[in-house]
């Protein structure tokens, strides 16, 4: 299973890989539409090199923001780019197959663009399915950010209910020591000692 910063690398790559071949892509149509007003009537397919190679372009850039900050509004737009260079690829391989004759002379100008077109197709469809990874991986994370938060938040009002508790018991209420009280009638006490070792003595003892 990919990781994050793998799933982020690969798009970073791709993203490059789209700028450079959009950059390129303006370039050839830029040329190739030059020397078609040049030599004969500019046609359709002449100028969809250019506004696709634009529209790779805007996918690279949109896929470096989006490994950057990975929010979801910018990997919604990032989609929505990688959808918009899929369609100019395919629109701009179509146009230029129908007016590319291989007796013209920019007949290797437009068969670059046709394969710099297929090249942009392929890294917006694998850009795509990065992103729908990344916002997949992106969603568990947040999800289990949340879950531990939500126990750890769990586990201090636990706590609190319990410390509230113990400071809440009543507190035991302390007996104060009484003193001795005095003994009474002490004298008639020492009379019935004195009596009772006075009949345990042995007679004879006194005279």
């Amino acid at each position: 299973m990919c990781t994050s910063s793998q799933i982020i690398g690969s798009l970073l790559v791709l993203s490059v890989l789209e700028i450079g071949l959009g950059v390129s892509s303006v370039a050839v149509g830029a040329v190739s539409f030059s020397l078609a007003l040049r030599e004969q009537t500019p046609q359709l397919g002449d100028s969809s090199p250019v506004w696709s190679g634009v529209c790779f372009l805007l996918c690279g850039i949109c896929g470096i923001l989006c490994a950057k900050k990975k929010s979801g509004l910018v990997m919604i737009l990032f989609s929505a780019c990688c959808i918009c260079g899929l369609i100019g690829g395919i629109l701009n391989f179509q146009f230029l197959r129908a007016v590319t004759k291989k007796t013209s002379s920019l007949y290797p100008l437009h068969l670059a663009s046709m394969s710099l077109a297929c090249i942009g197709i392929g890294g917006c469809t694998l850009s795509s399915w990065l992103t729908c990874r990344l916002a997949s991986y992106e969603q568990r994370r947040m999800f289990s950010e949340r879950e531990h938060s939500l126990h750890h938040s769990h586990e201090m009002a636990e706590k609190r209910l319990r410390a509230i508790e113990i400071t809440d018991l009543p507190s035991c209420p302390m007996v104060p020591l009484t003193p001795e009280l005095p003994t009474r009638n002490l004298p008639n006490r020492n009379k019935m000692e004195m009596s009772i070792k006075q009949k345990n003595m042995k007679p004879g003892v006194f005279t």
